[in-house]
């Protein structure tokens, strides 16, 4: 009794249809794709900015690391 059956939920989705219709449905279902889509691709971006390698290191090869060295001012 505290949970619905599956006829309950078909009986809501007639009523939720049959008021917005079904191409407003649609349209709603593909805003909510395209802006899941936009948040993916911007943690994406975001994960991205965040990797850089430090300045004035260059690697060479797998193992070896480039670095250029500054003289320290005084």
């Amino acid at each position: 009794m505290g949970s619905f059956s599956i006829w309950h939920w078909l009986i809501v989705l007639v009523i939720i249809a049959l008021v917005f219709g079904t191409k407003k449905l649609r349209n709603v279902g593909e805003d909510l794709g395209s802006a899941v889509k936009g948040f993916k691709k911007g943690m994406n971006d975001a994960n991205e900015e965040k990797k850089p390698e430090a300045v004035g290191q260059q690697r060479v090869q797998d193992d070896t690391i480039d670095v250029q060295a500054k003289q320290k001012s005084e």
